[in-house]
């Protein structure tokens, strides 16, 4: 359908309701004058266990995940990996496990240094990291309490296991830092979580919810963006399908926030993308752009260090995971600097699909993992069509860096678990059990053991340099009008969970680049 030809036009099109486009939709429709249209695949979030923040490890594989799978994975024992990613009203944020963690200072450092910009170092996003929370601990220069996120510090609410967790993690030596967002990130702390009075707060609820009736919003589900509508260098908006018809739907402006997997894809599916592997999935190259699907990378969690409990583990009030701990693998004394491992309390037993899962209740789970993985791999087409199987290859544990942080991890995970502190609650260990000792057999159970920690980054990095896919301001190189807000703009992966981090940078550009190219 040519593009003289569309009957649905607006100012901006955001295609994709995950996070990212909330906060755009909430954020620019904020000007009367725009019209703004949020566009998304899947439908509103009206399974009722989405509130339920106990219920998150169980939602993957319903109606609303779009059910990515990776290829078979040489670092992880040839298994493949389920990852689930939001097919809904609010994206990833109504399937996660509701823990807001910035990220280390500098974390952000190496992103202004990519990019040449200090908007997108720590202290050029703090503004934005303060704007978007509601945080519950009160206002102060690191933190906002203004902002339509809740940022939740529990204290009541936390295990009596965590809380041994903690004493234990305090007799090797780490120290206690109460607060992952408070300019600091090493240290034992409870997990900020996004949930209004005790329930799930999605990005959905907390952004678009309270402004859906705003006549220059239009918000339209049902809605699959096959390919990108170009003419010449000019991104109009999207080729979409709304049941089963086509549909052209235009935009003087097209911000694209479909995540770390949908953004490429649509990408490479308007032929955009690595010229040979485009054509390899019979798709006409428009522009060879060789970055794009390259540089995917994803934090792993060995699961994990399991014990089998002295005494029932009362359930969790919260979401189970309710402490990560951010340390050096040097020295887990040091409080400053961005750490290199993370170990995580659990109070369910959380094991892979190649071991048995213990019952519920009779064990708890120490997990650990690599804060800064080197392993790069790419995402691919394998089709021209949106019903085409995506090629997922994270290449997990690719780097002798990775395997051997993973392994040294799970070694401070076991020496936290072993302490007397936990000595109330620890029977015996289940995995990776007392025989599991050397190097290889370590080696072994982590490759066997690790799953996502549901993290994916990177596809379409931004940067200075003429290979990045995007602008520091975010804009896609080689065309106008067109700007990717969200996961995949991640040049390098944050110590912790990204979401807060893909809330940071949708504020910024709604906040700081949007408005100069709208007026």
């Amino acid at each position: 359908m040519p593009v003289s030809d569309a009957t649905t036009r607006f100012d901006v099109l955001v295609v994709g309701a995950g996070s990212a486009g909330c906060v755009l939709a909430a954020r620019l429709s904020e000007d009367p004058g725009l019209r703004v249209a949020l566009v998304e695949a899947g439908g509103p979030a009206t399974d009722p266990d989405i509130l339920i923040p106990q219920k998150w490890p169980f939602l993957a594989g319903r109606s609303y995940d779009w059910c990515y799978r990776t290829t078979p994975q040489h670092g992880t024992a040839d298994r493949v990996h389920e990852w689930p990613r939001g097919r809904l009203i609010g994206g990833s944020s109504c399937l996660h496990a509701m823990a807001h963690v910035r990220g280390s200072i500098e974390d952000f450092e190496s992103w202004g240094a990519l990019t040449g910009s200090a908007r997108w170092r720590y202290a050029g996003l703090l503004p934005a990291f303060r704007r978007l929370e509601r945080f519950s601990g009160g206002e102060s220069e690191q933190h906002g309490v203004s902002g339509p996120l809740d940022v939740r510090l529990p204290e009541a609410e936390i295990s009596p296991l965590v809380r041994s967790y903690w004493a234990a993690g305090r007799q090797i030596g780490i120290p206690w830092l109460g607060d992952h967002n408070g300019g600091r990130l090493c240290g034992l702390a409870p997990n900020s979580l996004t949930l209004r009075a005790g329930r799930r707060l999605s990005a959905a609820a907390a952004y678009l919810d309270p402004v859906r009736a705003r006549p220059g919003l239009t918000v339209l589900t049902q809605t699959l963006a096959h390919r990108l509508a170009v003419s010449r260098e000019r991104i109009c908006g999207i080729e979409a399908e709304v049941g089963g018809e086509p549909r052209l739907i235009s935009a003087r402006m097209t911000i694209l926030c479909a995540g770390a997997l949908g953004t490429p894809l649509l990408l490479m599916r308007s032929g955009i993308g690595p010229a040979t592997q485009l054509e390899q999935a019979r798709v006409s190259c428009r522009a060879d752009h060789p970055e794009v699907g390259e540089n995917l990378h994803d934090h792993l969690l060995t699961a994990g260090n399991v014990y089998r409990a002295r005494r029932p583990v009362p359930d969790s009030q919260l979401q189970h995971s309710e402490s990560l701990t951010y340390l050096h693998s040097e020295d887990p004394s040091r409080t400053t600097g961005t750490p290199d491992i993370v170990l995580g309390c659990v109070t369910l037993p959380v094991v892979s699909e190649r071991f048995e899962r213990p019952a519920a209740g009779s064990a708890f789970t120490i997990l650990s993992g690599v804060t800064h993985p080197t392993s790069r791999g790419r995402l691919s087409l394998t089709g021209p069509g949106i019903g085409d199987p995506p090629s997922i290859d994270p290449a997990y544990l690719s780097t002798a860096h990775d395997r051997t942080l993973a392994r040294q991890a799970l070694e401070w995970a076991r020496s936290v678990g072993g302490q007397t502190a936990l000595s109330e609650w620890r029977a015996e260990e289940l995995y990776p059990g007392p025989d599991c000792r050397s190097p290889g057999d370590l080696d072994a159970f982590i490759a066997r053991a690790v799953i996502t920690h549901h993290h994916p980054v990177g596809t379409c990095r931004m940067g200075s340099d003429a290979r990045s896919v995007v602008t520091p301001e975010l804009a896609l190189r080689g065309f106008q009008d067109c700007y990717i807000v969200d996961a995949s703009v991640i040049p390098s992966i944050p110590s912790g969970p990204v979401h807060a981090a893909v809330l940071a940078i949708a504020e910024t550009f709604a906040a700081d680049l949007a408005p100069s190219r709208l007026s």
